[in-house]
């Protein structure tokens, strides 16, 4: 492989991309995210009830033609709710991925490329943050920062970070010993350049696979934060809080936590279908039948 195949890199893996919707976990999964990201996005048009508006003459209605998922404890709509926070906490798991991804690719990146003392150093930061169980890292970060989304996104991203490290880091090592990154060195070519011509759209398939696979999780690990009350705070709509707060009625009112509950499954459900999709068709590693 010379450095004009690396050029073409970006080009073959959008084929590859385009071929791999004929995947059907893959495609299934895409069908279902569009479906649930495609109900939130357009909360606004679909219902003009706030999240957050109280009506106490119709605590606890169950599903109707006026309120499709019933009412809870405040006589909040529940469907208008579900909407709105599946808006936070997707919106959330995108931030969670793209700040942690981010950071931990950078750090991959310069770990694998320099090589010596500077990889021994990050590595061996980033195995520290391993040794810890991802979810009991994440409520730690958490409870030091406090309650709140935010600091829930940023408590999930740094759980992420390294995983993202040891990835990028792992393969950007076995391309810094190709051939053609030695030539393009003896050719005068700059460490950025190397690292945004060559290594960079090599690692992309595996970056692009560890992200949608990781949305899914981010999901969970965001609402499973705002279950315990670490996350999103009252009175935002967000999917974790809504179970939570629904738990105490459950034999009261089943809706408050099956219709967020429903939403959550799905997105996770699609995530992790499209992840696994995607991998079995970008992952040259795997056999093929």
């Amino acid at each position: 492989m010379d450095a004009g195949d690396i050029a073409v890199v970006p080009v073959a893996l959008r084929r590859r991309l385009i071929r791999s919707l004929r995947h059907p976990s893959l495609a299934v999964g895409a069908v279902l995210a569009i479906i649930v990201v495609a109900l939130v996005l357009a909360a606004p048009l679909i219902t003009s009830t706030s999240p957050t508006a109280q009506d106490v003459l119709a605590r606890f209605e169950s599903p109707s033609m006026s309120h499709l998922m019933g009412t809870d404890q405040f006589g909040r709509d529940i469907f208008t709710r579900v909407l709105y926070g599946g808006q936070v906490t997707l919106l959330g798991s995108v931030e969670v991925v793209a700040l942690g991804g981010f950071v931990g690719t950078v750090l991959g990146l310069l770990a694998g490329f320099a090589g010596g003392w500077i990889n021994f150093a990050v590595m061996r930061l980033i195995d520290l943050m391993l040794a810890f169980p991802g979810i009991l890292l994440a409520l730690s970060i958490n409870a030091i920062l406090g309650p709140g989304f935010t600091h829930g996104v940023l408590a999930v991203a740094l759980v992420l970070m390294p995983i993202y490290a040891r990835v990028v880091e792992s393969a950007t090592m076995s391309i810094r010993r190709m051939p053609y990154i030695d030539s393009a060195i003896t050719l005068g070519a700059t460490r950025r350049h190397i690292i945004i011509r060559h290594i960079v759209p090599n690692v992309a398939s595996s970056i692009l696979v560890l992200s949608t696979s990781w949305l899914g999780v981010a999901v969970l690990w965001l609402s499973a934060l705002g279950f315990i009350g670490l996350g999103a705070q009252p009175p935002q709509p967000e999917w974790g809080a809504m179970l939570s707060d629904g738990k105490t009625y459950i034999t009261l009112a089943w809706w408050l936590t099956t219709f967020p509950g429903v939403f959550l499954a799905l997105f996770i459900i699609a995530a992790n279908l499209f992840g696994d999709g995607l991998r079995d068709e970008l992952d040259t590693t795997l056999a093929r039948g």
